[in-house]
């Protein structure tokens, strides 16, 4: 029994679609991450990402002849920030000196003449980009002062003591061939500082209120660069709160989003929009990075990234272009939280099929929180996320694969995440449910990581199923015991208090609800308990469907330990309906509660009644 056995299935049914259209569409992806970067008057030299697997990446130079006599020969440099570098190479000489890169072209394919142009590719580690890009001496592609190529981006700002009426700012350096001047402090896109430092205090604002800050350098000629990634950060005040939670007494209505719902599924950022669920939730989950090799990557750069959306799909009614730098689910969150200022959305790692990655990320909790802090702040989608959820499933237990690395090792991380990421960014983690002797629970520190995190999503779901082929039937989301249950302690009341009594303060608790239905077949009694012949059939897998389509298929007919149930013919179906997670909602705020999350938003209906009955049943 796993607590998240529908991502698992979900990820790796769609995952395999998302690795196809990959696949099927490298003109798509080559032309919509192509972005240029410095520029000579005879030449330029254009980068593209030509794939991102998350462990590595395929990079481009292509070298073009602008000017009107021939190039005899070509050398392209620039530098990758430290973690990015080249692995190998093909048609031209690359080298390193640190951070360095040099390629020169082979002795077959210096010569250009005229409008000719020339590619060279290599493979790579590191999720960076390249910067100061130079071609035979000269910028790359059309700096506005001859030789001298603009200051880079420096890094996204950090924010600390958040007051109701100040904050204070830092951030790194940006870099320059020939020095940095000054820095522009620029708050919701309007300059309100130069500053020569690394570092602003802004005063004079209102409580309770959302501010976005990025930073852009000057160099010594008077050229700006690239603005940093966004820094979001709220007011301390009544009505909200201050940093990127609930205020206080307010409850936490998160879904979890997944990246791979956009395909079979054809479930994208706007139906939150037009389900009327965005104005009801508080945070998106969205799901999943993965862990490899110890390191936060990227799940699925397509979806993630690089999926152009036309104008009726997108969130604002506008399409993308192909130029664009951003595009896929990241942008279309961006518009999403343009739209609904009041959602924080935190980057989610793992999940039931990537929890086999947190045991060498165990290993080294420094170098892994490192790791997810430079990818969920890549300056390319750093205003996207407000933290970061880790979906360690089984630490120091077996799942889909088994643990070994200690009952300190979910604490140990948790700590090493939170102290990077700061007080600023939300850090939570998805928990077991396993409340039975010596069960999941007691496999792990849960209440000595408590204090790292924000809260705990406690997946109260997927207690029984029909991995259980021949039964008993039971409900695999029951709210409290019952008798003849098949498993002592695997309901959310037991869960939930055997947290609390290990020390997990109620208000960093959250209560699972699953937006779909597990069932079997064969089954010839009505009441829980009954024998089976095997799992009722699904749309997308045997055993599972969603709640949108069991409201109509197979309508509930009875109730049992707080959660609903279908006997239609031969199959067997549990779910929770509005009733029914309108009772839970009132038990979780009777529990003093922090809220609930569920998984996840492609099973509630066109008019998102689930999430309403969330959002109605919490206030």
């Amino acid at each position: 029994m796993s607590t998240s056995t529908p991502r698992v299935r979900s990820r790796f049914r769609f995952r395999a679609t998302a690795g196809l259209t990959a696949l099927l569409l490298p003109l798509a992806a080559l032309v919509g991450l192509a972005t240029p970067a410095v520029a000579a008057a005879a030449a330029t030299a254009t980068y593209t990402k030509v794939q991102d697997w998350g462990s590595g990446f395929e990079g481009k130079w292509t070298v073009k002849n602008t000017g009107t006599t021939s190039i005899a020969s070509w050398t392209v440099e620039w530098d990758f920030p430290s973690g990015t570098a080249v692995t190998s190479a093909w048609d031209a000489d690359v080298t390193s000196s640190g951070t360095h890169w040099t390629a020169k072209n082979k002795s077959w394919n210096g010569t250009l003449a005229p409008g000719a142009s020339v590619s060279f590719g290599f493979n790579g580690t590191g999720s960076g980009s390249p910067g100061g890009c130079r071609l035979n001496g000269g910028p790359c592609d059309g700096d506005t002062v001859p030789g001298d190529a603009p200051p880079s981006a420096p890094g996204t700002p950090s924010a600390s003591g958040i007051t109701g009426t100040s904050v204070t700012l830092s951030w790194t350096p940006a870099t320059d061939d020939h020095g940095i001047k000054n820095y522009d402090v620029l708050r919701n896109g309007t300059k309100v500082a130069t500053v020569t430092g690394l570092g602003y205090a802004d005063t004079g604002l209102t409580a309770g209120t959302d501010y976005a800050y990025t930073v852009q350098a000057r160099d010594t000629a008077g050229q700006t660069g690239p603005v940093s990634g966004t820094r979001a950060v709220r007011t301390a005040g009544d009505d909200p709160g201050p940093g990127p939670g609930p205020g206080p007494g307010g409850k936490v209505k998160l879904g979890y989003f997944t990246e791979w719902g956009v395909y079979g599924r054809n479930y994208h950022v706007k139906n939150l929009v037009t389900s009327g669920s965005a104005s009801k939730i508080t945070h998106i989950n969205y799901a999943f990075g993965n862990v490899q090799g110890g390191r936060c990557t990227i799940g699925d750069s397509y979806a993630d990234y690089d999926k152009a959306y036309t104008a009726d799909q997108s969130v604002d009614g506008v399409a993308d272009t192909w130029d664009q730098p951003l595009r896929g689910n990241f942008n279309q969150l961006r518009k999403l939280k343009k739209a609904y200022p009041h959602i924080k959305v935190l980057w989610s790692f793992g999940g039931w099929t990537w929890s086999g990655g947190f045991p060498q990320a165990a290993a080294n909790p420094t170098a892994f929180a490192e790791s997810c802090y430079q990818l969920v702040e890549d300056p390319r989608w750093a205003d996207v996320f407000d933290g970061i959820d880790l979906d360690w499933e089984y630490p120091n237990a077996c799942g889909l694969s088994c643990d070994t690395s200690g009952p300190a090792a979910f604490k140990n991380l948790l700590q090493a995440v939170r102290a990077k990421f700061g007080t600023n960014n939300l850090v939570t983690a998805a928990i077991t449910a396993d409340a039975g002797n010596g069960g999941k629970i007691d496999a792990a520190d849960y209440a000595g990581a408590a204090q790292y995190t924000d809260w705990y999503n406690v997946m109260t779901y997927d207690f029984f199923g029909a991995w259980a082929a021949q039964g008993p039937t039971a409900p695999h989301s029951p709210l409290t015991s019952y008798t003849g249950i098949p498993q002592a302690g695997f309901n959310a009341a037991e869960a939930i208090a055997k947290l609390k009594a290990k020390g997990v303060p109620a208000a960093k608790l959250l209560l699972g609800i699953g937006f779909y239905g597990r069932g079997w077949t064969g089954v010839t009694q009505a009441a829980p308990g009954g024998t089976a012949t095997g799992p009722a059939p699904g749309t997308y897998e045997q055993g599972i469907e969603d709640y949108k389509v069991l409201k109509n298929s197979c309508p509930a007919n009875g109730t049992v330990a707080g959660t609903a149930y279908a006997h239609c013919g031969t199959n067997w179906w549990s779910y929770d309906t509005p009733a029914t997670i309108g009772g839970k909602m009132s038990w979780a705020k009777n529990q003093s509660l922090g809220g609930a999350f569920f998984w996840e938003f492609s099973g509630d209906t066109a008019n998102g009644e689930l999430v309403n009955a969330i959002s109605t049943g919490l206030g």
